[in-house]
């Protein structure tokens, strides 16, 4: 399964991880990106120019992974997304 919004995961044990503090932790996916577009910092080497961002409520923060370093737990059913002020939205149309 590929991780994509909202999904629940779990990062993979590796080196890197391990030296980010957070193999073996579960979060839940909040965005993805183009690293050579966004310049964003990149846990783990990728084979494709892909990263998803992953927060972590138990660190109350978020990092950028390359997706093989992701697990999928589950599709996070049920997840509901809320804008606390549309108007902000509104206006930027």
């Amino acid at each position: 399964m590929r991780p994509s919004f909202a999904d629940r995961v779990r990062i993979k044990v590796t080196p890197e991880t391990e030296r980010a503090g957070v193999a073996g932790l579960e979060g839940q996916v909040f965005g993805e990106t183009v690293p050579s577009s966004t310049r964003v910092e990149v846990i783990g080497a990728s084979n494709h120019d892909y990263a998803l961002n992953v927060h972590f409520d138990s660190l109350s923060k978020s990092y950028w992974f390359a997706s093989e370093l992701i697990e999928v737990l589950d599709h996070s059913e049920g997840t509901e997304i809320l804008a606390l002020n549309p108007g902000i939205a509104a206006r930027a149309r």
